[in-house]
């Protein structure tokens, strides 16, 4: 029987001449993403609305909005004259723009759907030739751990990342046959620009008032509700994602890794 080497963490080139896109990759988690790759020797193209001067050096950052099928073209249609083809997948990209009742269905549902949902299968459904061209590839998926404990006023956040995550295991098993692996990450709550903001609209949504203090002291609880004793950062969630776009992970597909501390398995 013969042996196969599997590189292992040490190995800090093992994506040399790999080409990923990677979605929102302009600040946090996305950056973060986009920062491993680079260093793990990939070649990238990455996305956002606006590149919030965070876009990692050495990227190739696509103005784009996502949540039109017109932007995820103009990302899939600049990857692949960029980069010439396409072996990784990170959307990463998501959010909602309001905190509402899930029965006010007028009010933010369709964009989120859009941006957390549709823009993932779009980019998929046009990159998904070039990783069958390349003999394979990894897409990954960001998606949250609100999917298992939503808070009220995210129902709708909560219900396009969980739709993402159905299709994603639909995903991997329809192109495992092609050396294509589809994978899912859910993030608990981590610092980033991002949360920052979603916590002033919690605040404020609960009639607080985030210049007294109500911030930090929500910051403190959430910390305080993790079992590992702190907020995550977005390099502990770039760090998860380079695991899995690696051929370390080679034997993993249609899994949902959950990187929260412990908070979601305390719930239990």
């Amino acid at each position: 029987m013969t042996s196969r080497f599997h590189p292992t963490a040490t190995d800090a080139r093992e994506l040399e001449g790999k080409r990923a896109v990677v979605t929102g990759g302009s600040r946090g988690i996305g950056a973060a993403i986009v920062r491993n790759l680079l260093g793990s020797g990939a070649a990238v193209v990455t996305a956002a609305r606006n590149p919030h001067g965070q876009t990692p050096s050495g990227a190739t950052f696509v103005e784009a909005d996502l949540s039109t099928a017109d932007g995820v073209r103009v990302l899939a249609d600049t990857a692949l004259d960029t980069l010439g083809g396409v072996d990784i997948i990170v959307n990463n990209a998501g959010g909602c723009r309001s905190f509402h009742s899930v029965l006010d269905l007028e009010n933010d549902w369709q964009y989120t759907m859009d941006v957390n949902f549709l823009a993932p299968v779009r980019l998929n459904a046009a990159l998904v030739p070039s990783l069958r061209e390349s003999g394979g590839g990894t897409i990954v998926h960001v998606s949250t751990t609100a999917t298992i404990a939503a808070y009220p006023m995210l129902y709708h956040y909560a219900a396009a990342k969980s739709a993402l995550e159905t299709y994603a295991k639909g995903l991997a098993a329809e192109l495992a046959a092609d050396g294509i692996r589809v994978l899912s990450v859910c993030p608990g709550n981590v610092e980033t620009p991002a949360s920052e903001a979603a916590r002033r609209r919690i605040v404020e949504y609960f009639g607080g008032d985030p210049g007294s203090g109500d911030l930090d002291t929500l910051a403190e609880k959430w910390a305080a509700e993790i079992p590992l004793g702190r907020m995550g950062t977005s390099q502990d969630i770039a760090d998860a994602v380079s695991f899995l776009v690696s051929p370390r992970a080679s034997w993993i597909t249609g899994s949902n890794l959950v990187v929260d501390g412990g908070k979601t398995a305390s719930l239990a």
